[in-house]
Parts: structure tokens; sequence; C-alpha cells
């Protein structure tokens, strides 16, 4: 009871950082709204059994996360709150299963403690806050590895380990969960989970830890669930869909998408920053640690291979995106919570690196929480910098609209008296405090900076934009977009399935891009057609006859077709 008692107050705890704020910001283009679009089209068009964009079969991601937008939309309404609802309760869920895995393994403290790293760092704090599939996708794929890790101590009965089920239970939900994985993002989720498996076994120096029946069991299990998708897809729909989702998820592999490219080390940077301040624990968790148990030994090592296996993949892909190692955040924050239980037991010292990252990272996070007020009040320091550039500096004329409480510098004075406190309570011996603290305000922080800033941002970026297609979401119109890709007419715009294009996902993919553009520019007007564009692709624009100019804000420019 006591540890149901405190797993309902972690739920409620993650419900207070994640829910708050959900809808006072507009989604991002482009993955928020291309996957809040798509579940919007499943509520517009009654069609859930195929994922759709632009009301045209759309075979880049499966339908689960969809389902969970739409459900969420038919309860909220369509709206950015119900599309970023779904990951606010996989972030509650995420907490509470970790501090269960956590409890069960090393003890409540240590279940806290796993808790607190990762809602206590960035990156993994932020996404919960989001429209995006991943969440539900890692958590899926780490369920699924942990449920496998259980079924291997299963087997070995000589280990008294929390393994206290039946085998072939374990097995099931290991197929389950990974089948879920998969009709949530891919089968990129089957290559982690068999690479992981694979090094595993490379590493025991090919000790057979599984039997090949129990692969059997839960590759069956998986296609059960996948039978949900694929069995409907392919006798309603045909073998296209499928064939061309496999081949996207194929070609992410070989080249950047959407022009995603990077260096080699693009994730190594981004899980150091992002992961702050649980990496820097991290980093002291590759120094030996010695455990009584063997099965706690056995489940570092899956999650030490676990994170080289998804960082090895992710920066051998082409396409690099910072949410791709996201799966990362798992094994990097349990890592980080075996170094400080280490510090905190004084069995090790808190290195030098965690007082220096401490101070470095949060003196970046808090000057520039101090001066993004000050330049947004006085664009003219930022305008020779984007001189080359003229629609990021059209961008910033969107200073003028922005209401300050007067208050936000106190987020910048937050963050560097928490650096300054908690390097106090590390260096004076109080480690549990100084980590607690660390952690805890962090989490405050990523909420603080969220309310402060995230909004005035998104300002920037694409506000003018989406007040024009908010002003013609209840017009029958046709909104085209020139010169740069974006979904957020779909979305914002609110498209009609009668006013998306006439044809079928085949022909879609054989004519030219633009051809449909065209062909209505081009045709006698029969409804309202509007056109929006950037300033720097205005010339595009002149192609067409019959458009007329009808406003430009900060950087966007609008036009409405009159002949």
């Amino acid at each position: 009871m006591a540890r149901m008692r405190i797993e309902l107050l972690i739920g409620l705890v993650a419900a207070l950082l994640f829910m708050p704020f959900l809808g006072a910001v507009h989604l991002f283009d482009w993955d928020e709204i291309n996957f809040a679009e798509c579940a919007r089209e499943m509520v517009a068009s009654g069609n859930y059994g195929q994922v759709q964009m632009n009301f045209l079969p759309f075979w880049e991601k499966p339908p689960l996360f969809f389902w969970m937008q739409a459900a969420s939309m038919h309860i909220f309404g369509v709206g950015d709150f119900a599309a970023r609802f779904p990951n606010a309760i996989c972030g509650m869920a995420t907490l509470v299963y970790l501090y269960y895995i956590g409890a069960r393994l090393r003890g409540p403290n240590f279940g806290l403690l796993w808790v607190l790293m990762y809602a206590g760092s960035l990156l993994p704090h932020f996404y919960f806050h989001s429209g995006l599939i991943d969440p539900w996708f890692n958590l899926f794929i780490f369920a699924a590895l942990h449920n496998f890790v259980l079924y291997a101590w299963a087997k070995r009965i000589t280990w008294q380990s929390p393994a206290d089920g039946k085998r072939w239970q374990y097995l099931a939900k290991c197929g389950l969960l990974l089948g879920l994985a998969i009709i949530t993002k891919g089968p990129v989720a089957l290559l982690i989970v068999g690479l992981v498996g694979f090094a595993y076994w490379v590493v025991v120096r090919f000790r057979l830890y599984f039997s090949f029946g129990a692969l059997l069991s839960v590759l069956l299990w998986c296609a059960g669930v996948l039978g949900l998708w694929l069995g409907y897809e392919l006798v309603v729909h045909g073998p296209y869909v499928v064939q061309e989702f496999l081949i996207y998820n194929v070609r992410l592999f070989s080249t950047p998408d959407a022009g995603h490219g990077g260096f080699p080390g693009y994730h190594v940077v981004v899980l150091l920053v992002g992961c702050f301040p649980a990496s820097l624990f991290f980093i002291r968790s590759f120094w030996p640690i010695d455990d009584e148990r063997s099965y706690l030994t056995d489940y570092t090592l899956w999650l030490r291979i676990l994170f080289f296996v998804v960082l090895v993949l992710f920066s051998i892909v082409q396409s690099k995106i910072v949410h791709y190692s996201s799966l990362c955040y798992f094994p990097l924050t349990y890592l980080a919570a075996l170094a400080a239980t280490q510090m905190m037991s004084k069995k090790t010292e808190v290195p030098w690196y965690v007082h220096f990252g401490i101070y470095f990272f949060s003196i970046v996070i808090g000057l520039a929480t101090l001066a993004f007020p000050w330049l947004a009040a006085h664009p003219e320091v930022l305008k020779p910098l984007l001189a080359k550039d003229p629609f990021a500096m059209a961008n910033l004329d969107a200073t003028a609209d922005m209401h300050w409480l007067g208050i936000e510098w106190l987020v910048g004075v937050w963050v560097l008296g928490l650096a300054i406190y908690s390097t106090y309570l590390l260096r004076n011996k109080r480690v549990e405090h100084g980590v607690l603290t660390l952690l805890a305000g962090t989490a405050l922080s990523v909420v603080f900076i969220l309310w402060a800033y995230i909004g005035r941002i998104e300002r920037f970026s694409q506000g003018a934009a989406i007040d024009f297609l908010e002003s013609k979401a209840a017009e029958d119109c046709i909104i085209i977009p020139i010169g740069y890709r974006t979904y957020t007419h779909f979305y914002y715009g609110r498209l009609r399935p009668a006013n998306a294009p006439p044809y079928s996902a085949i022909e879609a993919k054989q004519l030219v891009p633009t051809a449909w553009r065209d062909s209505v520019l081009n045709a006698r007007l029969t409804k309202p057609v509007y056109v929006i564009s950037k300033i720097n692709k205005t010339a595009e624009v002149a192609a067409y006859e019959g458009l007329e100019e009808t406003g430009r804000k900060n950087g966007f420019v609008f036009y409405k077709k009159v002949r």
C-alpha cells in the first residue's frame, strides 16, 4: 500500500508539472503540427483506419499515436491542448513506471532518485509538454526490453531476482509492447531491441540466455498487435501504403530527411546538453560500480548496452533530429541515478566536472533567460547579425506585439541561484540535499522557461502566419503556401476534405509536387484562394497571375487570388 501511495503521489506531481500551459502555445511546425493534423483529419473524415495528410494516405508514420490524439480531440475538442495531452499522460505513466522498476530493483529511494533524474533534466522533461510521437514510442520500447530482461532472469533460477512471474508472461508483455512501439512509430523498435539483445549475447561471450522458442513467442505476440494495423491496411487498401511505409523507413537510414543532416557526434552533444544535469552524473557511471547482487550488475549491463546501441545507431543514420536519440534518456538517467547514489553514500567523491558543468550550463541558461526580454525590447541589436537573412530580420518585428509582465527576468535569477545553492551543498558534503535540490529545481526551471519564453519564441518563428490562417479557418477556402514547406495551413487553416487534392495515393506521388498548386492557381476562381509566402520567396509567387497582396507581417506575405 505504501508503494501505491507513492506511485499515486508521483502521478499527481507529474500531472502538475506536465498539464499546465499545454494549450497556451501553438504547435510548432513541422512535427507537432504534422502529427496533430493527421489526428484532426481522422476526426474530420471519420476515417480512423488509415493515416492521412492533406486527406491523402500518409505512410510516414503508423496510426497508434494519432488514435491517441484523435481520442483526446473527441474529449477536449480539436486544439493544441488535445494534441499534447497524450504526452502529458505518457509523462505520468513514465515516471510512475520508473519508480516501480527502480524500487523493485534497488529500493524506494533509488526509485525516487531515478524519477527525479528523468523529470529534472531538460529534454526528458520537455518532451512530455510536446505533441511528438517519441515519448510513447520510447516508453513502449523500454518496457518491452525490461520484460525481456525479466524473462532472462527467470530462466536463471539461481538468481534471487525480482523476476517472480512466469516466463511466458514476460515474453507476452515483451511482444505486445514491442508491437505497440512498432505501430506507434515504426519497425526501428524491433531493430533496436534486436540489436541490444545481440550485443548482450556478444558481451556475455555467446552464452545462450534465451531459447529460440522464446523469440518466436515474442514475434508472434508482436505480430498479433501489428495485425491490428497492417492486416486492416492490406485487406482494405491493398499493399501500396505498406510498401511505401517500409521504403520510407529504410530511406531514413541512408539519406538526411527533409534537410535534417548533421555531424557524426551530433547526438553526443544533444545528450550532454539536453540531459543536463543528469548527463553530468552519467559521466561518472563509466567508472566501475560495485553491486552485491548479480542481477543488478546484469541490469546495469543491459542499460549500458541500450544506451550505446541507440547512440551509435542514430549517429550512423543520416537524418539527425534531436529526438532520435531520446530513447537514451532511460539508460542515461538510470546510470546517472546509480552514480549519484554512490556519491550520496560517500563511496565516491563528487567529481570536479559536476561542479563545473552545473555552473557552466546554468550560467548559459540563466544569462539567456535574462537577456531574452532585453533583446526583445531592443531588436536593433540583433538586426546587423541577420542582415543576410531578410526573413529572420523581419521576424524581429514580432517584438512589437509582445506583452511582458516585467517579472520574466526572475527565471534567470532562479536558474543562477539554483546553481549556486546546489553546488554550495555539494561542496560542503551535503551531497544528497545538493543533488535533490538541483534536480527538483531544474524540473521547475523547465516549467518556468516554458511559461515565460516558449510562447514568445513561437511568435517569432510562425506567429504571424498562424494568425492569418486562424482568421481563415471558418471560411470554405483553399490556402496554398509557396516557397517553403509547412503543415500550418492544413491544421490552423482547418483544411476540409472537399478542398484536398482529388488524387489517389499513387497519383499524388507520381505527380510533380507543384501540379495541384498550379492547377488551382491557374484555374478559374470557384471559391476563395489564399497564398502565404515568405518575404524572401516572393519571386516564386510573382510567377502566378491574378494574385493580389493583402498584407505582410513579421516576414510573411499574404495574397488573395482575384481572378
